[in-house]
């Protein structure tokens, strides 16, 4: 039923923005693409490959697991499975991560990022709204996050300038000082851009200078080009300073794009024990604990290394498909992460996507859609973000109908 004027609600639910795909879908409105091509779409980072047979099978095999509820903290087994993956993928000795104190399986990073912030954010801590950092261009969420919980959204301009990333130089003193939470996503989306340790380092100083909470989105991380460099971590960096309890730290990782299930709706955070015991006492009035087929399947998926390496080499194959197609028309680059292509378009981002789709019958998303207009600039405007996520055949279609596309303008 339609809500009433004069219902109670949330006021700050007035103050979130449209998703950046009810704005595509506005965009598009009205427009008749060409019958004689196929629409593809490479707007959302939804992954197609196929989901592991591995994981399925063992989902199927614990479908029983239906019949009983799940814990909030989830099975020890998985948590286990967590630590030891995160140990060996980010150089952590094993003994440093608590699986029972530092590890908590969440349903898919989205709810997680989301619900983080309404547990951690005092809104009455100060006489002004707290701040929340965040890149711009930024994934929604960590703006939806900040709004709901009472604090003020403060961005980050992350431009070809400052290599697409962050820069915490240019925040202001006062800013520091009223900022609870910085929300950081390495590999970036929509960049592909990848945070190094120096960059981890300046912000967990910090955070210890000013007593914020470092929440890094770190859902891409095993989506990268070279094998011999794989994104570092926030807790690998906080570990290697000194920071062995990760204070202050808590990181998000998924199965959605690194196993290609994000139908699972499978991940976890980690990092500052102190923090995940809050953070567990909120969830468990939340009720969002994990079903025990997920867990089961979960804990195949983070053993195993195999589907994740075949994973990579898909990506990359199709970027080299599409880059070099793409590269006779236009100015183009491979990001070192994620499988994101953010490309300048020479005409406004929204009226390029608008008539790519008339044109062509290929859907991507304008940058301006990720974005907030901050310092007196969008920085997503004038891009538009490509997700490679359509098979290898249609991703050389669409750099064929992109390149088509661009030489008539």
């Amino acid at each position: 039923m339609p809500v009433r004027p004069n219902t109670p609600m949330n006021p700050n639910l007035q103050h979130l923005h449209p998703y950046p795909f009810e704005k595509l879908a506005q965009l598009k409105q009205d427009l008749m693409p060409p019958h004689d091509k196929a629409h593809i779409a490479l707007s959302i980072g939804e992954p197609s490959h196929p989901t592991p047979h591995f994981i399925q099978d063992t989902l199927l095999a614990q479908i029983h697991g239906l019949g009983v509820y799940p814990t909030t903290k989830g099975l020890l087994e998985l948590r286990l499975a967590i630590a030891d993956w995160l140990s060996r993928r980010f150089h952590i000795p094993l003994a440093a991560i608590n699986a029972d104190t530092q590890v908590l399986p969440v349903s898919g990073t989205r709810e997680a990022l989301f619900s983080f912030a309404q547990c951690t954010i005092d809104a009455a801590a100060t006489m002004k709204k707290p701040i929340v950092i965040m890149p711009n261009p930024f994934y929604q969420i960590y703006e939806g996050a900040a709004l709901l919980a009472g604090a003020e959204p403060y961005f980050l301009n992350t431009t070809a300038a400052t290599g697409f990333l962050p820069d915490f130089d240019a925040v202001p003193e006062a800013i520091w000082q009223r900022c609870q939470l910085v929300y950081i996503c390495s590999p970036g989306n929509p960049s592909g851009a990848v945070m190094g340790s120096a960059d981890h380092q300046k912000l967990v100083n910090l955070a210890e200078q000013y007593d914020f909470i470092i929440a890094s989105d770190e859902c891409y991380s095993e989506l990268y080009d070279d094998e011999a460099k794989p994104p570092v971590g926030l807790l690998q960096t906080a570990y290697e300073m000194g920071n062995t309890a990760f204070k202050r730290c808590v990181v998000f990782h998924s199965l959605s794009k690194r196993s290609n299930a994000p139908g699972l709706r499978s991940g976890f955070v980690a990092g500052d024990a102190e923090l995940l015991q809050a953070y567990f006492q909120y969830r468990t009035y939340q009720g969002c604990a994990m079903p025990l087929p997920t867990q089961h399947a979960s804990i195949k998926a983070w053993q195993d290394e195999h589907h994740v390496i075949e994973n990579r080499r898909l990506y990359r194959e199709k970027f080299t498909a599409f880059i070099s197609i793409l590269s006779e028309a236009c100015e183009i680059k491979q990001p070192p992460a994620s499988f994101y292509v953010w490309l300048k378009t020479p005409v406004n981002d929204q009226e390029f996507a608008q008539k790519l789709f008339a044109h062509e019958n290929l859907t991507v998303l304008p940058g301006s859609f990720l974005s907030r207009e901050f310092n007196g600039i969008n920085p997503g405007q004038g891009y538009i973000r490509i997700a490679l996520v359509a098979p290898l055949d249609e991703c050389i279609k669409s750099a064929h109908r992109i390149k088509n596309f661009l030489n008539t303008l």
